[in-house]
């Protein structure tokens, strides 16, 4: 008897322990850990805490530096790992290729307010050439061309832009006409694509294609005079940074500024009149790059017993036209879901989505935060594997929107 007694506590004893090891499991409160950036933090504990209060699950949101959260998510300790992250669409094709994150399943209806171009940053092509979704875009980010409208009229073409400046640089000393900042091939790119330039261009199955860099296609060295014209009248010089453009503009010394809904504060804060546009069409469609970011889920959630929950926050709330509204709202980007995006009210972040994203030309890139001054330069990936899925993406024919023209998110790769 005493032995079936030992044998039966002892059985009790292993069960018990053994229970301590195993994933949450519906009958015990869960635990959602996020990793976010400083400047997102405080927006993602109101949004994913509401969330997690309706559905009973806990959420931490653990603040990192936005530049190491995708390097520290490999060596993380499973024990301290994040289920989700906030992250950048250029990340996907390296996570998803490591195993970082996870698949997502959307529902058609989510997948119906998010724009395809959006929802293809956050893909990667399988094996088999198909996109796989990754992560939940909820945030748009691009530069627009940023008008003093007490000095400058919104220019009607290209040339009358030119014309407005090099008319303002010349009335006084220290004028400038349009600043961006020199060799900054973000800021710069809008430039680039209106003289007929890409990055890349695509294969016969409709991916990035490594062998087709069209910096040096012959549509762009047929126009390259123009940049030869504009450093000798001034309109561009490589002596203007970041901090010079941002300044001269703010002092009422530049007619046109480039730059990012980033600045929306500063502008709301200058008392300038100004008004922001997509820089007008040049010889080609001068579009900008698009920046998208967003939620996903890591291979950690899976082990912390939340895949489920991580899943339901990610692929479904964070999708949701009142979870992107607020996000926006604190965030100060256009929010992806076209339901809350159709709801912005502010003005600036209204006309820098306008001056963006219309349509699917979507590559990838990689660029450092946009409110860095430091200077930039283009590089060749090592191999096709570094790009995510692309629609429309390349020199192909577009037909976007009535008045509106396509933003490209281009793999770009600086030091």
């Amino acid at each position: 008897m005493k032995k079936q007694v030992a044998k039966l506590v002892a059985g009790l004893t292993v069960a018990a322990f053994a229970a301590l090891s195993l994933p949450t499991t519906s009958g015990a409160a869960a635990s959602l850990r996020i990793w976010a950036d400083a400047d997102r933090k405080a927006s993602v504990e109101k949004v994913a805490g509401a969330w997690g209060k309706k559905n009973g699950v806990t959420v931490t949101v653990v603040q990192k530096d936005f530049g190491k959260i995708r390097d520290d998510l490999k060596t993380v300790d499973v024990s301290t790992a994040p289920d989700v992250i906030v992250g950048a669409h250029d990340w996907v094709g390296e996570l998803a290729a490591n195993g970082s994150v996870i698949p997502l399943t959307v529902s058609k209806s989510a997948g119906a307010k998010i724009p395809s171009y959006a929802l293809d940053a956050f893909s990667y092509a399988n094996a088999k050439g198909n996109k796989v979704l990754y992560g939940a875009p909820v945030a748009l980010e691009n530069v627009g061309l940023v008008v003093n409208t007490k000095v400058a009229k919104v220019p009607t073409s290209f040339s009358d832009m030119v014309s407005q400046a090099l008319a303002f640089q010349k009335k006084a000393a220290g004028n400038f006409g349009l600043v961006i900042p020199g060799g900054d091939a973000y800021h710069n790119y809008p430039l680039f694509s209106g003289l007929c330039g890409y990055v890349f261009g695509k294969d016969a199955k409709g991916n990035l294609n490594p062998d087709d860099v069209g910096v040096g296609n012959a549509k762009l060295l047929a126009n390259a005079g123009d940049v030869d014209s504009w450093n000798k009248s001034g309109l561009l010089s490589s002596k203007v940074d970041y901090g010079i453009a941002k300044n001269a503009f703010l002092a009422g010394k530049a007619a046109f500024w480039v730059t990012g809904p980033w600045e929306k504060d500063t502008l709301d804060k200058s008392g300038l009149k100004v008004q922001i546009v997509q820089m007008p069409k040049n010889k080609c469609d001068s579009v900008p790059f698009l920046g998208v970011q967003g939620f996903m889920v890591t291979k950690f959630a899976k082990s912390h017993g939340v895949e489920s929950q991580a899943r339901d926050l990610v692929g479904s709330y964070m999708l949701s036209e009142g979870a992107q509204t607020q996000l926006s709202s604190e965030n100060g980007r256009a929010p992806a879901n076209t339901d809350a995006a159709a709801k912005i009210d502010d003005a600036l972040l209204k006309q820098f989505a306008a001056a963006g994203p219309t349509c699917s030309r979507v590559q990838t890139q990689r660029r450092p935060r946009p409110r860095s001054a430091l200077q930039a330069r283009t590089s060749r990936p090592r191999s096709a594997d570094e790009f995510h899925y692309s629609h429309r993406a390349g020199r192909g024919p577009l037909r976007p929107p009535p008045r509106l023209r396509c933003a490209r998110v281009v793999s770009v790769t600086y030091d």
